[in-house]
């Protein structure tokens, strides 16, 4: 299809980048203004048509750039079918992450290269099949590989990894896709055995780790939890490659509890496990770590266990055999484990998934009889327990179970504490940072880092000054950076503005700033009151009134995770899709707490139990949203907001303390209120001396906040109409498009939530 065809395209003149730090990355740099045009962020992912199409990641280009130019790397050139300066399309396009990618490359690359290290290279990279991708790692913008990618090309490769160029031949699923930490990557036709190798490639020992010592580089605290995840050790083959020295355990930031749990458990069942004999226990031991993505689950096992036997077993890439393969490969890492073994297998989900294939059972059955048997020690981490076959949490297999949970906002400034302590910086307030950053683990904080260097070094270079990272790098890298627990869900748009920069709505601006900003702000206060913080918040009034618009500025604050959905949105025709929907929207704001849900028209998604049509749809759904709100897994951080203009259609069991408590009518702007829109509407527009806004706000009785932002807007097109070279707004113009801009507020619909909360304040 010719892009030509979409609406949300642009077409610019493709120039080679001469940027080396951009330099066969996958990384096109475009103006500020066809970011905004396109509506995209930095480094979301966009279609570049030539005479073929390809896809990459988009950022910033430097200041001085024409609008008008794409720069793109030879590579990328090369993908789209085009030399320099012939033109390009350029439009968003949907991304997927990879569950399989098959890429072909020199002799050397196949017989040298993991699929550990091809995908700690190729992470965060945008491909479809075709592409030509070089190694160089993405290392730009969120959840992008670190040094530690370089360092295990250059031990594979040699210096030729920096020129190596490989192909990609086959994507599962098909379309533009992601390389992510837990996408299986593949040689064509490979199998247990690539050439060259002597053991199974997605098998890494830690062996010499216990030998002469000699072991790589140190780590620093960076690894402590990262994302991606890098090679252990050295591949388990006859020619040994120096394993990394795993992070200290003393520099494991937020995870004491965990590191004393598994080492207890690893000193009995390994050390001591005549003591579980001779209670009558068996010393068998299996253990689950879960926790969402970069929280370090395999990082706090390959610590704990530096002085012993690890054998590593890649789940993905293992997963993504066929199915003897997948079977033999289990096998040849319990033979390596046995007689006092540590087998981990990481991302267990993509090896055993939910919805098991007739091999799962045998692998089962080894791995049970590998712990009972052979003094193996099973470890097992998944980022998606839910996702994982529920036979692994057997009593005779993985019957304990540790959590690495988000860390919290002490945590977050110990990490950014840990990760800048070595690095050149001034007049840092990273307690503001950590407030900010509510759902990153501590690789989301070195991709933080990451970005405010190259700030800094930009401002560096042309300045001419010391390199060091400032407040306002940090801060900037804040626009940019987004955490792992929230790739996958939509972000509300939040702009420049803040509660402070809301006029009006005094009462409602309060109600948020007690739910929401008080409970993060105060915890102590609370706690010393023995007090629970509200649970929810609904904001009632007539449309256009600004109930989204406040909330968008209670998410600008950014000291929460802000999940916003229509209540329309999570309805489904499907038996259990509807329910399930509203479980996951829960789930996702607690693994990313503090965090808002809000639900826009929740008229929709829970109206009065009963008086449906729907096959009992809407019912269940009101009971899914009760459960969640009360049930007895307690909802901790998370705040519920609600909006609608039908406050009287919604369930009265959801309005009770404990639930939405707090009714906050939105009232339609008095002339006061208008004057503080117009004011801000009107900020950025030129208006002539006549143009008198108080006079003016007077005047617009039934109109709604966005009535009076539509109704500046039309009189400054009203202005161009007049002359193109109209550098003014006079109140002419403004006249004008009071013709074509009406009030929009119902008197009816307004009498009646008046009416609706008068009761609820005479109640």
């Amino acid at each position: 299809m010719n892009p030509a065809n979409d609406t949300a395209h642009v077409t610019l003149t493709a120039r080679l980048s001469t940027a080396h730090m951009d330099s066969r990355r996958g990384v096109v740099r475009v103006h500020a203004e066809v970011l905004s045009a396109l509506d995209l962020r930095e480094w979301d992912a966009i279609e570049i048509y030539g005479t073929r199409s390809t896809a990459a990641v988009v950022a910033r280009a430097p200041q001085g750039s024409a609008p008008r130019v794409a720069l793109l790397d030879d590579v990328t050139l090369s993908n789209a079918g085009i030399r320099e300066d012939a033109t390009v399309v350029v439009r968003p396009v949907a991304v997927q992450g990879a569950r399989r990618i098959v890429v072909s490359g020199s002799s050397l690359a196949m017989t040298s290269l993991t699929p550990n290290t091809l995908r700690q290279a190729l992470l965060g990279k945008v491909v479809t099949v075709g592409d030509t991708v070089s190694l160089l790692p993405r290392d730009l913008g969120p959840g992008t590989s670190t040094s530690d990618a370089t360092q295990a090309l250059r031990r594979a490769v040699g210096i030729t990894w920096t020129s190596e160029l490989l192909t990609v031949v086959e994507t599962e699923p098909r379309g533009a896709v992601s390389v992510q930490p837990n996408t299986a990557m593949a040689w064509p036709g490979s199998s247990t055995d690539n050439p060259g190798r002597g053991q199974d490639p997605l098998i890494t020992s830690s062996r010499s780790r216990t030998g002469d010592g000699s072991g790589g580089t140190t780590a620093t605290a960076a690894r402590a939890t990262p994302a991606p995840r890098g090679s252990a050790g050295p591949s388990a083959r006859p020619t040994q490659v120096a394993a990394e020295a795993p992070v200290p355990v003393g520099e494991l930031v937020g995870v004491a509890d965990q590191v004393a749990k598994l080492t207890d458990w690893l000193s009995l069942a390994l050390d001591e496990p005549e003591l579980l004999t001779s209670l009558g226990a068996s010393p068998r031991l299996g253990i689950v770590i879960t926790g969402p993505a970069g929280t370090g689950k395999a990082t706090l096992v390959r610590s704990v266990c530096a002085d012993r036997n690890v054998i590593e077993l890649d789940g993905p890439g293992t997963g993504a055999l066929e199915s003897g393969s997948r079977a033999e490969t289990v096998s040849q890492a319990i033979d390596a484990a046995r007689g006092g073994g540590v087998l981990l297998i990481t991302e267990i989900d993509a090896l055993l998934p939910r919805d098991p294939e007739p091999v799962s059972s045998l692998i089962l059955s080894r791995l049970r009889r590998a712990i009972a048997n052979d003094q193996v020690v099973l470890v097992a981490t998944t980022a998606h327990p839910d996702l994982t076959d529920p036979r692994l949490r057997a009593p005779d297999l993985c019957d304990r179970e540790l959590t690495i949970a988000l860390p919290g906002g002490a945590i977050r400034r110990a990490l950014l504490d840990h990760l800048l302590r070595d690095v050149p910086t001034t007049d840092l307030d990273l307690e503001v940072i950590a407030l900010r950053t509510p759902g990153f683990v501590a690789a989301d904080l070195m991709a933080l880092r990451r970005e405010s260097a190259l700030r800094a070094a930009s401002r560096a270079s042309r300045e001419g000054a010391p390199a060091v990272i400032k407040q306002e790098d940090l801060l900037g890298a804040l626009e940019v950076i987004r955490p792992l627990s929230r790739s996958g869900t939509e972000e509300i748009s939040m702009g420049g503005i803040t509660l402070e920069d809301v006029g009006d709505m005094v009462e409602t601006k309060q109600a948020l700033t007690e739910s929401v900003l008080w409970p993060l702000r105060h915890p102590d206060t609370f706690a010393r009151l023995g007090v629970q913080p509200p649970r929810g918040v609904l904001l009632y009034g007539p449309p256009g009134c600004g109930k989204t618009f406040v909330v968008r500025a209670l998410a600008s604050s950014g000291q929460l995770s802000v999940h916003t959905v229509k209540g329309s949105e999570l309805m489904d025709k499907w038996v259990g899709s509807s329910e399930k929907a509203v479980r996951d929207l829960f789930q996702r704001a607690r693994n990313t707490a503090p965090s808002l849900i809000f639900i826009d028209e929740i008229d929709a998604m829970v109206p009065r139990r009963g008086q449906s049509t729907d096959s009992g749809v809407s019912d269940k759904v009101v009971a899914a949203l009760l459960t969640e709100l009360d049930g007895a897994e307690p909802l901790r951080d998370v705040i519920v907001l609600g909006a609608t203009n039908r406050p009287e259609l919604i369930d009265p069991a959801i309005l009770r303390p404990g639930r939405l408590e707090r009714l906050v009518f939105v009232p339609p702007p008095d002339a006061e209120a208008r004057t503080a829109i117009l004011r801000a509407a009107g900020a950025a527009i030129p208006l002539a001396e006549d143009v008198r806004l108080d006079e003016l706000a007077d005047q617009l009785d039934g109109y709604s906040a966005a009535d009076c932002a539509a109704l500046l807007r039309e009189a400054a097109l009203a202005a161009m109409r007049r002359s193109v070279e109209a550098t003014v707004v006079t109140a002419e113009d403004v006249e004008s498009a009071r013709k074509a801009v009406r009030p929009s507020l119902d008197p009816d619909q307004v009498a009646s939530l008046k009416a609706f909360a008068d009761r609820r304040a005479a109640d």
